[in-house]
């Protein structure tokens, strides 16, 4: 199975959302965690109602954060920082000039692959970079033993594989004539009450 794949359907996402790029990941949490390093963020806040894992990134990057009473709706930014966790937000030309926008496609979002998520930017460098950072530093459509030597990107090991790219090109046809659920706030704990944040 070809990576071809995964631009293709980095393309059809960026297309529905109105995003001149888009970046395949394994999952939004790395995206977020992908974008928090790219931009050197030094501090950031969360809502005190989201999926706890945005919550860890902090102390797994070692960046200060606090957390945030706030009623959101589809999307948040992470404090003063331009880069929003938009992991429910399904919404045709939604993109916010200037920002990372962080997707979602786990098994309960309205396109559902099980795993996977987006980044959409507008900066193609910075694109460029995000993708070789989820590719473990590398050129993705290049074998890792033709260009280690060259590589100068820290990386993760955070890309969006082959066979999750191809499901959502069959799935996003049916996801865009379909009318998404709409998350409340209340979908959420209060995150607060968790005794692993008391640590």
């Amino acid at each position: 199975m070809s990576f071809k794949s995964i631009e293709e359907f980095e393309n059809k996402i960026a297309e529905f959302y109105g995003a001149p790029y888009a970046v395949a990941v394994d999952c939004c949490t790395h995206g977020i965690e992908l974008c928090l390093l790219q931009t050197k963020t030094e501090f950031f806040t969360v809502p005190t109602r989201t999926y706890l894992s945005v919550a860890f990134l902090g102390g797994k990057l070692g960046i200060p954060w606090e957390w945030k009473e706030e009623d959101w709706e589809n999307y948040y930014y992470l404090g003063e920082t331009n880069i929003i966790d938009a992991a429910v937000l399904w919404k045709e030309n939604s993109y916010i000039q200037d920002t990372f926008m962080c997707l979602s496609f786990q098994f309960k979002k309205h396109l559902s692959l099980g795993r996977g998520g987006m980044i959409l930017t507008d900066d193609k460098n910075t694109a460029n970079e995000l993708r070789k950072m989820s590719f473990d530093g590398r050129e993705p459509n290049i074998p890792w033993r033709d260009q280690y030597q060259n590589i100068t990107t820290i990386g993760y090991h955070y890309y969006m594989t082959p066979e999750t790219a191809s499901l959502g090109l069959e799935k996003l046809p049916k996801a865009i004539k379909t009318e998404p659920k709409k998350w409340v706030i209340e979908d959420y704990p209060d995150l607060r009450d968790a005794e692993v944040f008391e640590i």
